[in-house]
């Protein structure tokens, strides 16, 4: 076993690599360019819903109160006109397009998946292993944190299976860089008091 504080490092390079790895997909390569499709008269759709005054929340609509109301002809006959949507509103104004809170974010859940991964290695594993042993734990470890939460966005909420796809791609690259990262630092066998 290796005691997650001799793991340190392999954590945070980790965490910094997929970091610049993912800016680079997001930022540079265009694969997530078309994720998202803009709406047919995009001007029109917001001057109807701005006067609602939509707090920032997760919405969907038509959203039904209970079972019961699911199947009532209401509910049904708001299905069939439509629009169906599942919508996320932020706060308005040119602030809401920042994405320093996100980046920040995103670089504490990535040094979370890290510390999983590791802790799973350290588990798994003693100080000296070889480094195939250390990628496969850690790199099934931390794939499955990037990218096993995102199927159920696409199988519940009719989210893109083009996108899950993408971004089930996106996680296998960053749980291979923590693969990579933890193999090439793992402890080697004498690490003094464990």
């Amino acid at each position: 076993m290796v005691g997650l504080h001799h793991l340190w490092m392999p954590v945070l390079l980790s965490a910094v690599f997929v970091f610049i790895a993912s800016s680079i997909i997001h930022m540079f390569s265009g694969w997530h360019k078309n994720d998202y499709a803009k709406v047919p008269d995009e001007d029109k759709v917001m001057d109807a819903l701005r006067p609602f005054n939509i707090p920032p929340g997760d919405y969907m609509m038509p959203r039904a109160e209970g079972m019961a109301d699911m199947k009532s002809e209401a509910f049904l006959d708001k299905l069939d006109k439509g629009p169906v949507i599942m919508f996320s509103a932020w706060k308005s104004g040119r602030g809401s397009a920042s994405m320093t809170g996100s980046l920040v974010w995103w670089f504490i859940y990535s040094v979370a998946i890290s510390v999983f991964a590791g802790y799973v290695a350290g588990r798994a594993l003693p100080a000296g292993a070889e480094y195939l042993e250390v990628f496969r734990f850690a790199g099934a470890t931390a794939f499955l944190g990037y990218a096993a939460a995102l199927w159920p966005m696409t199988i519940w909420y009719k989210r893109s299976w083009k996108t899950a796809f993408k971004e089930t791609i996106d996680g296998l690259i960053y749980g291979l860089i923590t693969a990579g990262t933890f193999g090439w630092l793992w402890p080697a066998k004498y690490m003094g008091g464990m």
